[in-house]
């Protein structure tokens, strides 16, 4: 097989990360990772295929000389916050920004150079008229994914559902705060999600590389069992032995909890995430058997990263998810 030119955006972040060196590990791939910060890419200079470009790909120019080196352009960027949305408009500008225009700029520059392929990174629960921003605005993102089919771009869509693994900032934050604090007051806590892990995203991805059957399909992604949010950070607590005592919030007080934490540093939360919790965040069916994907229970990875180390613990859980 001809080496494959993988143009990687949003490849420095927690699930960027795990896909580049998944692909670093094979000679079958020369791995581009653009960053604004080339010390937030040092971590992925350990393998000799993948190479790191100072680069700021929301200038067309720029982007355009990135894609144009690819056979395959892989989009992780997202974010999950926003300023608030323009009267009428149905997201914010930095929503706008992130999920919708660049987006359409990059499957514009991969037809442009005649890219093969492009796969792009939703979310579970994207739907044009959902309750938050987020949750709209990726649907309109992979509107713009799909525009280049008509010209022979061959797009893969992939939705997870919240993705947990070493370095998330989802279960380490529970845990965190239990750390931390006496009580948890928590909003939403009946929330439903289908925790998918890290490494299992990236073997999807990676699948849809090179197998010519996943072409134009979208994929959902979620883990062995469904949660509510409750449940996630009560395990999440008792995997650090913190397991604190939990407070159920009205969606009142959800909201104004939402409210006082977007005005903090870090904005742990806000009002718009809230609203993407009205919907269960769970698959629809289970993973599709064109994946070969076993998802990998939460119980398994989980406490690999929360508990103290196991190194040996870590090192047979990720040959058995690399088929070793």
């Amino acid at each position: 097989m001809a080496v494959r030119r993988i143009l990687v955006l949003g490849g420095t972040g927690f699930i960027g990360t795990r896909i580049v060196r998944l692909l670093g590990a094979s000679t079958d791939y020369r791995v581009m990772v653009p960053t604004r910060r080339i010390e937030r890419a040092k971590h992925l200079l350990v393998s000799p295929v993948v190479s790191v470009v100072l680069a700021d790909i929301h200038d067309d120019g720029v982007l355009s000389a990135l894609v144009a080196q690819a056979d395959v352009v892989i989009n992780l960027v997202g974010i999950l916050h926003s300023r608030p949305a323009r009267r009428g408009q149905p997201y914010g500008p930095d929503f706008e920004a992130q999920h919708v225009l660049l987006p359409r700029r990059v499957v514009a520059a991969c037809v442009q150079h005649g890219v093969g392929r492009y796969l792009h990174m939703s979310a579970l629960g994207a739907d044009a008229h959902g309750p938050s921003m987020y949750q709209r605005s990726k649907a309109a993102g992979e509107v713009e994914a799909n525009a280049g089919a008509q010209s022979g771009l061959q797009t893969v869509i992939f939705r997870p559902s919240v993705v947990f693994g070493e370095g998330d900032r989802f279960l380490n934050l529970f845990a965190g705060l239990q750390k931390r604090f006496p009580v948890l007051p928590l909003g939403s806590a009946e929330a439903r999600f289908q925790p998918v892990y890290v490494g299992d995203v990236a073997q999807a991805f990676k699948r849809a590389i090179d197998q010519q059957a996943l072409a134009g399909k979208t994929f959902e992604l979620g883990g062995p069992r469904v949660y509510s949010l409750r449940e996630l950070v009560r395990l999440a607590g008792w995997m650090v032995g913190r397991n604190r005592p939990i407070l159920p919030l009205p969606s009142s007080a959800a909201l104004l909890q939402a409210w006082l934490l977007e005005h903090l540093p870090g904005k742990l939360m806000s009002r718009d995430n809230v609203a993407s919790m009205r919907v269960d965040n769970v698959l629809g069916a289970p993973i599709s058997a064109e994946l070969q994907l076993t998802p990998t229970a939460l119980e398994d990875a989980a406490p690999l990263y929360l508990a103290p180390r196991n190194e040996q613990r870590q090192f047979d859980l990720f040959r058995s998810k690399a088929g070793r």
